[in-house]
């Protein structure tokens, strides 16, 4: 099955095919010439938001086993391979997929396609006891680098943990605790393996210098044979109301470099107007030195070091607006929060000037425009789109929704929901330098983990480290 690659309007001329094999699985290609690389990516659809109680962490865990070796391709010879052929790669864990992908010179295409055929087709062949405790130590040791031992670590977990309540589908991060990686037996991965890493469960998008007819021949002869799988249970629900109803609230004691205040505001799910409207109101308050939280704070009253505000976008459960800001020399939480509450409810009341949801529109068009710029970046945008909206074809016009936000909309979503009644807060007070053991500076490590990046569980590169 094709679709037609006539450019859309708003889409800057670029074109995408859709196609899906006899077994499932979907397949999106866009033809770019300008340079002589292709991007392959591969998105299954299933995340930390699919694991049960006792269990979390599998997704991401089982990320990194995909890099494990399969029945052709033995031990880190993937890594070698792709590597070897002057391509680069990797894989992540979010709350809602894992993807994984390649870029190539557009002359080892085949290679990349067979790579990935070979490990959905035929993993558990090579799964066994000494890869899994292989895999198990490496995520251990990720979560302890990048959570439990960093500053302001484990502030998107916290916070995540708050926003969402026990028991919702998106309560835990792709991460997952020390006691479940530990529970996780090789029957537990085999079984995710078995139903979640089908084809009919996952969108394969190949963008660059390539021939359609081709690529899609070596896509039918590596991955047609691969039998689709019907046992995939539904994701649990992960609709919540609008506002959480009360302020949510943690202090938490650590060695940490600053006093810092976060929040998580519940914001409208990804895929409506709505999120795009807040996406511009989070941009405009505190997206990038220009902000009006970042003037307040940092250039005027000087009680800030850092301050920002981004949106996490998520499609199956209310989006995350992520405030955070880092406290100047010995200015105390109260005061920010004041001040933050302040400019709040001023943007609430007046909304944004038409000077600044331009700015903020040109803002998220570039990002956009970035994304979309590079053959890898373009694959996984039609994956996304693909998976979770049905669509790839949006992924070249999404732009064009945000652009087409009014002021007034601006306005109605930040009174609707950037309200002190809508937060789960976290505030960091240090401790003191004599009542620790090891007063060792800390001075690099001040900025938090990016809510985008902490809901990818990124750890491919220590695999390939663990495998050597």
């Amino acid at each position: 099955m094709g679709h037609t690659a006539t450019a859309q309007a708003g889409s800057g001329g670029l074109t995408a095919t859709e196609h899906r094999l006899a077994n499932g699985l979907r397949v999106v290609l866009s033809e770019d010439h300008l340079t002589p690389v292709a991007a392959v990516c591969l998105w299954y659809d299933v995340g930390s938001r699919h694991e049960v109680k006792g269990r979390t962490g599998l997704a991401h865990l089982f990320e990194h086993l995909m890099f494990q070796g399969s029945a052709q391709v033995k031990g880190n010879g993937h890594f070698e391979l792709v590597q070897g052929a002057g391509g680069s790669l990797n894989g992540t864990t979010s709350f809602e997929r894992t993807n994984y992908f390649e870029t190539m010179p557009a002359h080892q295409l085949e290679l990349a396609l067979w790579l990935e055929a070979d490990r959905m087709g035929s993993l558990l062949a090579a799964l066994d006891d000494e890869s899994m405790e292989n895999q198990r130590d490496v995520v251990k040791n990720e979560r302890r680098q990048r959570y439990d031992n960093m500053p302001y670590g484990t502030a998107f977990e916290r916070l995540t943990a708050l926003a969402y309540p026990e028991g919702h589908p998106y309560h835990h991060t792709p991460i997952g605790s020390m006691a479940d990686l530990d529970a996780a037996t090789l029957e537990d991965a085999r079984q995710f393996f078995r139903t979640y890493y089908a084809p009919n469960n996952a969108v394969l998008s190949v963008v660059g210098d390539i021939d359609p007819e081709q690529t899609l021949a070596w896509i039918e002869k590596y991955f047609g044979s691969i039998p689709s799988h019907e046992g995939k249970p539904a994701p649990r629900d992960g609709s919540l109301p609008d506002v959480i109803g009360e302020q949510l609230r943690e202090v938490v004691e650590e060695k940490v470099p600053a006093r810092a205040l976060m929040a998580a505001y519940r914001l409208p799910q990804d895929g409506t107007r709505a999120c795009d409207a807040a996406d511009v109101a989070l941009t405009v308050l505190g997206g990038g030195e220009s902000s009006r939280l970042y003037n307040r704070l940092v250039r005027r009253d000087r009680t800030a070091v850092t301050a920002g505000f981004g949106l996490l976008r998520l499609a199956g459960a209310p989006s995350l607006g992520w405030l955070d800001v880092k406290t100047s020399g010995d200015v105390e939480v109260p005061v920010i929060e004041a001040a933050i509450d302040e400019e709040l409810a001023r943007f609430a009341e007046e909304g944004p000037t038409a000077e600044e949801v331009e700015r903020a529109q040109a803002q998220l068009e570039r990002e956009w425009l970035d994304r979309l710029g590079t053959v890898a970046g373009r694959a996984d945008e039609l994956c996304r789109y693909a998976v979770l909206f049905g669509d790839p074809q949006l992924a070249l016009t999404a732009v064009q929704r945000v652009l087409e936000v009014t002021a007034e909309e601006v306005r109605e979503v930040a009174k609707a929901r950037l309200r002190p009644d809508n937060r789960a807060v976290l505030v960091y007070e240090p401790i003191a330098a004599e009542d620790t053991e090891d007063t060792e500076d800390t001075e690099d490590t001040e900025n938090t983990e990016n809510p985008e990046e902490a809901a990818e569980a990124a750890g491919t590169d220590e695999n390939e480290e663990a495998a050597k």
